[in-house]
């Protein structure tokens, strides 16, 4: 391969690692996964999770990209000792990928086919069961999202994802605020920010501990090296917590506002929260189609939401090309080809999960969407940063000395000898409980 590319600016790689943290995760999942698991208890359970267990593990992903300038798939058999055998988890690292694009495309796809239809009028006439039994709808968005994508990343880091990206997360953070402004007005708002912000202890139990924990991973992409691959494209001139900590601020703030623009409207027009996936679509959808000017309200509703999705999309989609070009020396443009057209075969399972290929692999009702996504979040990652703290923690990985030195490397936040009991004993016990927990009591049938 040639010589590592590189970002431009600070800005560039804080832009570039929040928008592929913020995403669906936090304007389409964190909404009704916090509606399903009683609001102000799992916003709570959330932001611990982000802090003493997400922080960590970000901290030492973009510290293993930084020291070994690698993608995912080959960072660990860089740093790794001598006759160790780390090098199989960054395979892991690209199926997790791989497989959160399985899905995470196709949802890309039905938002941007709810943002045309807000846009041109036609929002009157559809719902979310009847999009997704539509085969040709979903395969033709899904293509467009595909193609959109990796056309972008054919170009430069520089030129393409990181230019359009700054944009883009600018443009997503404005329309959030206007639009949470806007939802404030509504009569059920005071109702709406009561359950969404006010604990109800009650309500915490181990499965909403599972579920925060779990969403925390997910919301950050951490843990299937997400971060990581941006960590390689910057210089040493800055120490990682404070990196990490800019990410993980801008990101829960997207996500907070997402539930501000929600909630409220939800208890206005006495709309169910506990919705599930469809709590974005036909929830928000029914909101705005009972709202004065709703048809712009929801078209810039939904053009947020394809600038949240997209940053993800391009964010992940660019860690894959990265790990693929590094284990074939392929072009930027031929690593495009080829792993776009292997991502858009993948995904047509969740495309026509709900038409043609029926395949319920849990609960009656469940999809080929809850089977990558069960992959994904309840299994991909968090064991992938229950590895990175293993790896990065003890003599056996690349060492604590390692990658404090790395981490602590340039200017800001440092991590401090007192805080290695948590990053070495809590968070990998932590994982592994909560983990457990969650295979134990998950509902596969």
């Amino acid at each position: 391969m040639n010589e590592r590319e590189r970002l431009s600016s600070r800005l560039g790689f804080i832009m570039l690692s929040a928008g592929c943290a913020i995403g669906c995760g936090n304007v389409w999942k964190f909404p009704w996964m916090c509606g399903q698991n009683g609001g102000g208890s799992f916003m709570l359970l959330y932001i611990l999770c982000l802090l003493v267990l997400g922080l960590p593990v970000m901290i030492m992903e973009f510290a293993v990209g930084r020291a070994a300038q690698a993608s995912p798939v080959t960072m660990y058999q860089r740093l790794e000792k001598p006759g160790h055998k780390w090098g199989v988890f960054g395979v892991v690292s690209l199926i997790g990928n791989i497989a959160i694009m399985a899905f995470y495309t196709v949802v890309t796809g039905w938002i941007l086919y709810y943002f045309v239809k807000f846009l041109t009028g036609q929002h009157a006439d559809f719902g979310f069961a009847q999009m997704i039994a539509d085969p040709g709808l979903n395969v033709t968005y899904l293509l467009v999202v595909v193609i959109a994508a990796f056309v972008l990343l054919s170009f430069n880091l520089q030129g393409g994802l990181e230019r359009v990206t700054k944009y883009m997360m600018s443009a997503l953070l404005v329309l959030m605020l206007v639009l949470a402004v806007h939802s404030l007005t509504f009569a059920g708002a005071a109702e709406g920010l009561r359950f969404y912000l006010v604990p109800d202890f009650s309500a915490i139990d181990g499965g909403v501990i599972v579920a925060a924990m779990n969403q925390a991973f997910f919301s950050l992409s951490v843990g299937m090296g997400g971060m990581a691959i941006f960590g390689s494209y910057i210089g040493k001139d800055h120490a990682l917590m404070g990196e990490s900590l800019r990410v993980i601020f801008l990101d829960t703030f997207v996500a907070v506002l997402a539930g501000i623009v929600i909630f409220p409207a939800c208890f206005t027009y006495g709309l169910e929260v506990t919705a599930g996936p469809s709590l974005l679509f036909d929830t928000m959808a029914g909101v705005f189609g009972n709202m004065a000017g709703g048809r712009w309200w929801g078209a810039l509703f939904f053009l947020f939401m394809v600038f949240a999705a997209l940053s993800t999309v391009l964010g992940v989609c660019e860690n894959i090309l990265a790990m693929v070009r590094e284990l074939t020396g392929w072009s930027r443009p031929k690593g495009c080809v080829v792993c776009g057209v292997g991502i858009f075969l993948l995904a047509l399972t969740t495309a026509l999960g709900y038409s043609v290929l029926h395949f319920q692999p849990f609960a009656p009702g469940s999809a080929w969407l809850d089977f990558w996504d069960f992959i994904v979040s309840n299994n991909v990652l968090p064991l992938g940063s229950l590895v990175l703290a293993l790896f990065c923690c003890n003599r056996f990985g690349w060492g604590w000395d390692n990658f404090v030195a790395e981490a602590n490397t340039g200017r800001g936040l440092k991590v401090r000898p007192w805080m290695k009991p948590i990053f070495k004993y809590f968070v990998p016990g932590a994982i592994l409980f909560i983990y457990i927990y969650g295979m134990v009591t998950f509902h596969w049938r």
